[in-house]
């Protein structure tokens, strides 16, 4: 007999595991979270939150408070560019404008913020929301079964042990996923890169910043490679270095190094002779690896657990967040009944090929600048990062795709695509504004054009169809847009650029899921009918093919 029920447990309460529960109970399932550590993340490691990433904390209610407290910590909208040092000369700037050129895409702007100041934000979050949260507490072993999972958890200080019996478990318990490792699942990639450091120190950095607003300050130098983050009030940050030596034939292993040579290496960074201080000094590997397979059985890897990256890019975090966001909604529609159990059966063919597309990314931008020595090794074709951001598509049971299929795009070339992420188009409701973005998160979103009335009716119908109602919490929201104000629709167009966004005319239809995707789109109202809906939300929710 088990101590507790849940219907899932998440191991690792870190950035993903808290993710993965506010998520969960967003959409009403109270998941237990587990933490081997006492709290969460005490080093001030900065995030670096993509845009994507920003839409699911502004649809978790806390935009304005992670926003307010990254302005609080960094500049906004910096930029990312290679110094020799940071007095010294500048070699590239690799992004003028963290934000340039991709503004109009998403109601939410790219931020930094550190990891310890986030994660306490949507951990508060989640316990709002009604998750369980245990720090210092482990897993000590795990038994799959076919029905739910057994797990013997033990609280680190105490020694007392209980028993779980959980429907799901979802592994967000990092690079060294001891889950993963009990599941037997190999890590695949390029390989251990470098062992590298995090150096957090203290130094009066104002004035070699010189009124430059810099996000990230790459480093290359006969010395070394790395990066800096300083944050406000430019007295205090960390350094990261990766290799030492010959750029050409580098060392790489960097834990060798003393407290004194770290500490001259700063002073090198800095390119300048202030008082500088560290901190601390942490020890970690850098590498580009997928996990093989990100499923066995009822356990789901995320985050760090099935994928591991080069901080270049900033996507690990973020990579992470979007395995919650696809899974929580999947997981829960599952455990209410509203969808067949094949549903999940699309986690593992959506997210391995995107994260595996990230990693490679995040391991060219390592290689480009600051690697260069590995460049005989070959890159994949390089993305930008909004493709990665916000241009990547899934294909699975739980998207009706369309040819061409495709890995990834710029978002605006996508226009709807099913498979993508549904594209921002700013709205008005009762004269108040919004984007599209705001629909989602919740429930399937039926969105229709100003000439969608077929559609509108054929969703109202849908509501008494008995195979709908054997399916009884399933809800599906249809909104009309409207192109001024003297129409019906509840929401208007007021920039008129809705259809095209989509890819459908002013009569079509566009079927969205919770995390945001589009599942499926008719252009025109051609075949609009209750079972024409019946038939799309049977196949993308593996539901008994319908009588």
């Amino acid at each position: 007999m088990a101590d507790l029920e849940v219907p899932v447990l998440v191991v690792g309460g870190s950035l993903v595991g808290m993710f993965m529960a506010a998520l969960l109970a967003r959409q009403g399932v109270k998941a237990l979270v587990v933490e081997r550590h006492g709290s969460t993340a005490i080093h001030p490691r900065a995030a670096f939150v993509y845009q994507r990433s920003m839409e699911v904390v502004r649809g978790l209610g806390a935009e304005q408070a992670v926003r307010q407290r990254s302005f609080q910590q960094f500049e906004p909208d910096g930029a990312i560019l290679s110094v020799e040092s940071i007095a010294g000369e500048e070699l590239h700037r690799d992004v003028p404008h963290m934000n340039e050129g991709v503004r109009e895409l998403s109601p939410c702007e790219r931020l930094f913020i550190n990891q310890q100041a986030l994660e306490p934000m949507i951990k508060a979050r989640a316990e709002e929301l009604g998750a369980a949260l245990r720090f210092g507490t482990e897993v000590v072993s795990i038994e799959p079964g076919p029905h739910a999972v057994r797990a013997t958890l033990r609280e680190r200080e105490s020694g007392r042990e209980s028993v779980v019996r959980a429907r799901y478990v979802v592994a967000a318990d990092g690079a060294h996923s001891r889950l993963r490792e009990q599941l037997g699942i190999r890590m695949l990639g390029r390989g251990l890169l470098s062992r590298s450091l995090t150096v957090y120190f203290r130094a009066p950095v104002g004035p070699l910043m010189r009124g430059r607003n810099m996000s990230v300050i790459l480093v290359r130098n006969p010395a070394f490679r790395g990066f800096f983050r300083i944050e406000k009030p430019y007295e205090s940050g960390f350094l990261i270095i990766h290799t030492t030596g010959d750029p050409a034939q580098p060392n790489t292993d960097c834990w060798r190094l003393t407290e004194a040579e770290c500490q001259e290496l700063l002073r090198t960074g800095l390119g300048a002779d202030i008082p500088a201080s560290i901190d601390s000094i942490q020890k970690w590997e850098c590498c580009a690896h997928t996990a093989e397979r990100f499923r066995e059985g009822r356990i789901f890897l995320a985050g760090d657990a099935a994928h591991v990256m080069p901080p270049y890019g900033g996507f690990g975090g973020n990579t992470g967040i979007q395995d919650a966001q696809n899974l929580a909604w999947k997981l829960a529609m599952v455990l209410r009944g509203t969808a067949g159990e094949r549903l999940l059966d699309s986690y593992q063919p959506e997210r391995h090929p995107i994260a595996h597309f990230t990693v490679e990314q995040a391991y060219a931008r390592y290689v480009l600048r600051g690697a260069s020595y590995l460049m005989p090794h070959g890159l994949e074709p390089f993305a930008r990062d909004v493709n990665v951001d916000l241009g990547y598509c899934y294909r699975s049971r739980a998207v009706l795709a369309e040819e061409p299929a495709v890995l990834h795009e710029h978002p605006r070339t996508l226009a709807g695509h099913p498979g993508s992420r549904a594209p921002h188009v700013p709205l008005l409701r009762q004269g108040q504004p919004l984007s599209t973005i705001d629909l989602y998160g919740r429930s399937w979103v039926l969105l229709t054009g100003v000439e969608g009335q077929a559609w509108q009716r054929s969703a109202k119908a849908l509501e008494l169809h008995p195979e709908l109602q054997r399916h009884g919490s399933f809800q599906l929201e249809a909104h009309a847009l409207g192109s001024h104000s003297l129409d019906e629709a509840e929401l208007l167009d007021p920039s008129g650029t809705f259809h095209e966004a989509h890819g459908i005319s002013a009569s079509g239809a566009v079927l969205v899921r919770p995390d945001g995707v589009v599942a499926w789109r008719e252009r025109s109202n051609l075949h609009a009918s209750p079972e024409r809906l019946l038939e799309v939300l049977a196949q993308l929710l593996s539901w008994d093919t319908p009588s």
